[in-house]
């Protein structure tokens, strides 16, 4: 896609050809033995070591500190993962096949800034999931839930960690620390997936500073001994709520259907 170029995180390396054919940059993450096509993140000024807790935010710091430097002034830049790709707004006839992945740059996109992932509703959790993960939780957001709102806080109370994002947001500048409280309290639905494409290099730098300056500050109180999928990704997690309200708030932002699906999988159901 001309002047649009999406770097592709993956986990495995048997993914290259998935990638490739629908020309994405292969980024490979974790450590893993990828071949020299692949970018990867444990290379020059690197935090891989933490790429059990921060997820696609290792290759995101890699990125900032080693590539956004060089970037071309006309190059929409996106990042997306293997499951979470960029749909095909005109053709989205079913949101789990890459047969409705992005095709072409969009001629909407040149009256915005940055797109982010379209956000889906927060279910209203099941009584099970209560008793097992959020009885904390629903003691700590009782009041929102008699109005019927299943916001962002709840939800990261009860999957989590009960309390943990109340005391991440403390650690934010001033600037957004209301705001965003304001925000996880009242939305009650979330744009999914680390994922957003922007032209601008100024934009990246800014969210990126600032998304990492956080994300450090709250390593000092959280650490690394966190147990769990819901926990050991405490800061992947962290990000993923912040993400859309920084973007929303500072740019002017455009959300944009996201595909779900295994890219290799899918294209290994084509060959059948």
């Amino acid at each position: 896609m001309h002047n649009l170029k999406i770097y592709c995180m993956c986990l495995d390396n048997d993914y290259l050809e998935a990638v490739k054919k629908h020309n994405y940059i292969p980024v490979g993450l974790k450590n893993k033995n990828f071949s020299n096509e692949w970018l990867t993140d444990n290379t020059l000024i690197n935090i891989s070591e933490k790429n059990p807790f921060y997820g696609e935010y290792t290759f995101y710091y890699w990125y900032w500190k080693n590539m956004l430097k060089d970037k071309k002034e006309d190059d929409w830049i996106g990042f997306c993962s293997y499951r979470e790709l960029w749909g095909d707004k005109k053709d989205i006839t079913n949101k789990h096949s890459t047969k409705s992945l992005l095709k072409n740059l969009p001629e909407e996109w040149k009256n915005y800034e940055t797109i982010i992932g379209e956000p889906f509703k927060l279910k209203k959790p099941g009584i099970t999931k209560i008793l097992k993960y959020g009885k904390l939780a629903l003691l700590r957001n009782f009041k929102e839930i008699l109005k019927a709102n299943w916001s962002i806080r709840f939800q990261f109370d009860m999957f989590h960690g009960n309390g943990y994002l109340d005391e991440a947001i403390k650690l934010l500048p001033e600037k957004d620390k209301k705001d965003f409280d304001i925000y996880v309290r009242n939305e009650n639905s979330l744009n999914q997936g680390n994922m957003f494409i922007t032209k601008s290099s100024e934009i990246i730098n800014s969210y990126f500073s600032e998304v990492f300056s956080w994300l450090e500050k709250c390593e000092k109180i959280f650490g690394f001994n966190l147990k769990g999928y819901n926990r050991i990704r405490m800061y992947t997690f962290l990000a993923e709520r912040f993400l859309p309200y920084w973007f929303k708030k500072y740019t002017k932002s455009l959300e944009w259907p996201v595909v779900y699906c295994d890219i290799n999988k899918n294209l290994k159901n084509e060959k059948i």
